[in-house]
């Protein structure tokens, strides 16, 4: 008995040991993050992670972990690095914002989640559907959309009320392409100053020729056609004449240093704006910065360029793709997700965003630079259709060729209409054909 005693003791005392093993662990499932925003330190999307893993996750035993913030050109090359296996490339993360231009390169598209495994259809048609189309890449759904961008046009009302008090120029002017590259003539008449910027030319042209009912693409380059001339015109005759910014760099530049007065870029770009201008000469001026929908064509379809990263997933375990899906679910709720794209100055990603949560979210909005932006954006979702580009493999190197071709021949152009001898008519025409025989199709 006594033996029989000392054993089952033994026993007792071994159970704990032997069923470590076996015991449900208490550390939560760690997934990983690269994301563009905000800082390290500093970021909007940071907090609500704290906010998820104190709640939702600690609930589920998920933990998200932020390895990276940076911006999307380098994440592009991280992603890339990673998926290729490249010689000290870190490995990839579960989750990682990108363009389609990323998924397009990636060596094998089918590491990523395809979100139709995990989301329902009526989960899906939540989204607005023009941004969920721009992640839909080889029928799969590569890219869910958290927040996006656009294009809008951003007017400096001190520069541009001063001036307009003596030229009449109106602000439904600024409302069409032709009305502000006409005001952008005459304001380089009557100043010597440039009076616009685009930040993307090609944007311009691509969102422009596609609005007026022509493809803007032929086969794996640019077609010119009637469409594109007749958005070359205004666009060169303001060039010019000295009305249109041609110097390389972000339009955000020149509108925060007072060189122009109206500039169209991404609606992200309201981060870098304030109430105050310094000038060259370095003298200083507080002003009202806001904005408006971008300009159409006159009798064109109203199309604006969506911008905005979206979320890749990485596949990996069921368990770890699923700990993913449930964050991506709680941050795209709408309310959650106006919260988090209000921080930004970013758009939601669904139509009970806009509808619902967004008009509430801008009536607590101090700051009159996003109360106009915001507003904008509800004019634009309402009227607008968002345009995205097409998945070309080839779109960037077409991007950068344009960009920096179109600037270099309307520079040259504007040189030779300064020493004269030319007229204008004539050289917006000579400068088009230079540039199609230079760009090539």
């Amino acid at each position: 008995m006594k033996k029989i005693g000392i054993i089952c003791l033994l026993v007792l005392l071994l159970l704990p040991i032997t069923g470590c093993g076996r015991k449900k662990s208490t550390e939560p499932l760690t997934v990983t993050l690269w994301h563009v925003y905000g800082g390290e330190v500093d970021s909007p999307l940071n907090s609500l992670i704290d906010r998820f893993n104190s709640t939702v996750g600690a609930e589920q035993n998920i933990r998200v972990k932020v390895e990276l913030v940076s911006n999307s050109g380098s994440i592009h090359k991280s992603v890339l690095a990673a998926a290729n296996s490249d010689p000290g490339a870190p490995a990839l993360p579960d989750m990682f914002v990108s363009y389609p231009k990323t998924v397009l390169a990636l060596p094998d598209q089918d590491i990523l989640v395809d979100y139709r495994d995990y989301f329902t259809e009526e989960e899906l048609a939540a989204f607005i559907p023009a941004f969920r189309e721009e992640g839909t890449i080889g029928g799969r759904q590569a890219i869910l959309p958290l927040a996006k961008s656009t294009e809008v046009l951003f007017v400096n009302r001190t520069l541009f009320d001063r001036w307009a008090a003596q030229s009449g120029a109106d602000y439904d002017d600024l409302t069409t392409w032709e009305g502000v590259y006409a005001l952008a003539e005459q304001y380089a008449a009557d100043t010597g100053k440039c009076f616009f910027v685009h930040d993307y030319h090609f944007n311009y042209f691509q969102v422009g020729v596609e609005s007026l009912g022509e493809d803007f693409f032929r086969d794996e380059g640019v077609r010119f056609g009637s469409g594109f001339e007749r958005a070359w015109e205004p666009y060169a005759r303001a060039g010019l004449a000295g009305g249109l910014w041609l110097h390389d760099g972000y339009a955000t530049e020149p509108l925060r240093t007072g060189d122009v007065v109206v500039s169209v870029a991404s609606s992200a770009s309201v981060l870098y704006y304030s109430d105050t201008v310094t000038y060259p000469d370095n003298t200083s001026e507080k002003v009202t910065i806001t904005s408006m929908p971008c300009p159409v064509f006159e009798e064109g379809e109203k199309l604006v360029m969506q911008r905005g990263v979206g979320m890749c997933t990485v596949k990996s375990t069921p368990e770890r793709e699923r700990a993913c899906i449930t964050f991506l679910k709680w941050l795209t709720e709408p309310a959650c997700n106006v919260e988090f794209v209000t921080s930004l100055g970013y758009m939601p990603v669904t139509q009970e965003a806009f509808d619902r949560y967004l008009p509430e979210a801008v009536e607590k909005l101090s700051d009159p630079l996003y109360v106009s932006l915001y507003e904008t954006y509800l004019q634009t979702q309402e009227a607008y259709t968002f345009y995205y580009p097409p998945q070309m493999k080839n779109y960037l190197d077409l991007e950068s060729r344009f960009e920096n071709l179109a600037r270099l021949k309307l520079m040259a152009g504007r040189a030779q209409y300064l020493e004269g001898g030319h007229t204008q008519d004539a050289l917006i025409w000579e400068t088009l054909d230079s540039f199609k025989l230079d760009y090539g199709t």
